[in-house]
């Protein structure tokens, strides 16, 4: 046989396949796929939908191209924003199996009941209730059994509120509560936020209002992981963050720092305290 049509076969059989396999960009994989359809589906850039799910930008980019893949707690934040029944692919990215979650259903059922929440109608509300044109629509808030401690005291090691155990439900009007499905109250512990907040009071807090550009001057719950929960003011200064107490007396916390691994987890809507 001619050495031009061994020549031949050869780079038909051997080379061509690798210069093709070389022009096909790589096939990303299924759960990167995933990650950049519930986005998209969510109307949401890569910086807010990191911000949902406790992550950077940077690191939502790196999941969507399949260069890196989300760790499992933030596989278990993209299923809570994902919601059912699409979150079952997600949590099960992070080792969670079915039977897992229903061990823990109490929880999931709260989330659930948070996501469809009730509107309860006021009828006959005291002696003025006649005079009220139209009826007053409540929402129903869990009330967690956690606690958000004040500057200077230890809150309850909670890391998400999703997943917090409930104590009670607590009825607010609807205009106080502009996202109910994300809007849970906790107990206050620690008095330097007084006179503000006061120990022992219960705030609301908003938990997908964690945009901390939106957040200058507002009062919000933050986490970490040797300081739990704690209730302060977010203030920004240029390129610094900090949360601070109403208390004077007491330092302000700066965020800045990489290794200190803070989160915002939600803006502070309103609060309530018995009078002393």
């Amino acid at each position: 046989m001619p050495c031009s049509k061994i020549c031949g076969r050869f780079v038909k059989n051997r080379v061509m396949p690798k210069l093709l396999a070389l022009r096909e960009p790589p096939r990303r994989p299924e759960w990167a796929v995933n990650i950049l359809e519930l986005r998209q589906q969510l109307q949401l850039n890569q910086t807010a939908f990191g911000h949902k799910v406790q992550s950077s930008a940077m690191a939502v980019s790196r999941w969507e191209r399949g260069v890196q893949e989300p760790p499992s707690h933030s596989y278990i934040e993209i299923g809570n924003l994902a919601g059912d029944p699409r979150c079952w692919y997600f949590w099960g990215r992070a080792g969670l199996r079915s039977e897992d979650v229903m061990r823990v259903l109490p929880g999931m059922q709260r989330r659930l009941r948070r996501e469809h929440t009730h509107e309860l109608e006021i009828v006959n509300a005291g002696s003025g209730a006649k005079k009220i044109a139209q009826k007053l629509q409540l929402v129903a808030i869990p009330l967690l059994k956690n606690a958000a401690a004040t500057p200077g005291e230890k809150g309850d090691d909670v890391p998400s509120l999703h997943d917090a155990p409930v104590e009670s439900m607590i009825a607010a009007p609807r205009e106080w509560c502009p996202h109910p499905s994300s809007t849970s109250c906790l107990h206050v512990r620690g008095s330097s936020m007084a006179p503000t907040i006061g120990d022992g009071y219960i705030v609301a807090a908003d938990s997908s209002q964690t945009d901390r550009s939106k957040l200058d001057g507002k009062i919000v719950i933050a986490w970490k992981k040797d300081k739990g929960l704690i209730v302060s003011r977010f203030k920004r200064y240029d390129h610094t963050e900090t949360l601070q107490a109403e208390n004077p007396q007491y330092d302000s916390i700066t965020l800045g720092n990489k290794n200190e691994k803070w989160k915002v987890l939600a803006k502070v809507l309103w609060w309530i305290g018995k009078a002393p």
